[in-house]
């Protein structure tokens, strides 16, 4: 496990949220691998990233077994968390129509880690 920041602890141990369109990863699309900051798990690929407009990260599917979803506390929202780890990665919601698959993981950019590939 990685060491981290005050605000990466904030986010991904208190399941906090990062400001919208603040994230170095929201308009970023380079080839590549997501990982989850906390442990390094391949998380998502970069070619199901998409423009979605909602201020963080967008990705219509994640590589099969890197992610849990858990009935977030209010009730209403999924929780994404690294099935490694647990580290708190953001929220998913279906149903919305970004892409044919349906489905949008909104991903704070502090809880990734990017390499090329």
């Amino acid at each position: 496990m990685k060491t981290l920041s005050e605000e990466e602890k904030r986010i991904i141990l208190l399941k906090g949220t990062e400001a919208p369109f603040s994230g170095k990863y929201n308009d970023f699309y380079e080839k590549g691998i997501y990982l989850c900051k906390q442990c390094g798990s391949k998380l998502y690929k970069s070619e199901d990233k998409f423009k979605s407009g909602c201020g963080w990260p967008s990705f219509d599917d994640e590589i099969s077994g890197a992610v849990k979803r858990i009935l977030d506390k209010d009730g209403v929202r999924t929780e994404i968390v690294c099935s490694n780890c647990n580290a708190h990665l953001g929220h998913v919601f279906e149903g919305e129509g970004f892409t044919e698959k349906n489905i949008r993981h909104c991903v704070n950019s502090i809880s990734l880690e990017f390499v090329k590939g």
